[in-house]
């Protein structure tokens, strides 16, 4: 497994391997790589004869006050959990190397960016698409792979990609989960002992919400405010819960088939998000 820190030498390698006609898979990552980060990784390597992975924790989408300066940095211990996968590549760029002093563009997904966790976070979806665009720039990938746990954000690559014309299909893998529901991820790492007792209740009150829309038995808002409050009893600090066309994220609509219901919320310090899809043409 390569480690190469600088454009140039990324470029080059991936150069060469194209050259050979070989089909390069791409995930990028901020590090403390968990086991849903992993499945990522295995599900790029498993479609393409090269892989890579990028480690970069973006200043660009982290807001004032959060916490980009403490977000947990654990690159020895991910380059073993990478060569365990047989990664071909890691690029590990610093943020003089991803963002010169001179650089102006920004990337914004208009109205996507806006909704959800847009409204709590201003300008961080901006940041996601800038160093998204710039990372498959460099790389050039067949394929890059995304969790669905961040589904707004995954929404948001799909849209940039398609209004850029960039030329990388996006794939998105199930989201990983620990055995008692909760969604994987590295700021679960900022939870209490008595928090994370609690966490797996944001999962568990998806699973309520998506029991009851299959039931058609009360109307839409009804179960939202009924989520916020069993939430907000829980213990937890409610950004939002919303159950919205998977299309486009707007409010749904009874005749609205392909739901997805968004969450976000506090416990103590540590913002937690998810989401639960819902398929009513089944039914």
């Amino acid at each position: 497994m390569q480690i190469v820190t600088s454009v140039v030498e990324l470029r080059e390698i991936v150069n060469r391997w194209r050259k050979d006609g070989e089909r390069i898979a791409f995930v990028p990552t901020m590090g403390n790589l968990h086991a849903g980060h992993i499945k990522l990784v295995q599900s790029a390597k498993s479609s393409s004869d090269r892989s890579v992975v990028s480690i970069f924790v973006n200043p660009t989408q982290f807001g004032q006050g959060e916490d980009y300066a403490t977000y947990p940095r654990t690159e020895q211990e991910d380059f073993l959990k990478l060569e365990a996968t047989g990664s071909d590549l890691v690029f590990l760029p610093s943020v003089a190397e991803m963002y010169p002093d001179d650089a102006l563009t920004v990337i914004s997904v208009k109205g996507l960016s806006d909704l959800h966790c847009g409204e709590f976070r201003p300008g961080h979806f901006n940041g996601v698409a800038t160093v998204v665009c710039k990372l498959l720039n460099l790389v050039q990938p067949d394929t890059a792979f995304f969790g669905q746990k961040d589904f707004q954000q995954l929404a948001i690559i799909r849209k940039m990609v398609q209004d850029l014309n960039i030329p990388v299909a996006i794939e998105s893998v199930e989201t990983m989960r620990e055995s008692n529901g909760l969604a994987m991820s590295s700021r679960n790492g900022y939870l209490s002992s008595e928090e994370l007792n609690i966490a797996p209740k944001l999962y568990r009150t998806l699973c309520d919400a998506r029991h009851k829309i299959l039931a058609k038995e009360k109307p839409y808002t009804a179960i939202e405010n009924e989520s916020v409050e069993i939430l907000h009893t829980s213990g937890f600090q409610v950004d939002y819960f919303r159950i919205c066309r998977s299309n486009d994220l707007l409010a749904a609509n009874p005749s609205d088939n392909h739901l997805v219901v968004l969450a976000a919320a506090k416990l103590g310090r540590t913002r937690l998000i998810d989401n639960i899809t819902v398929n009513l043409t089944t039914v």
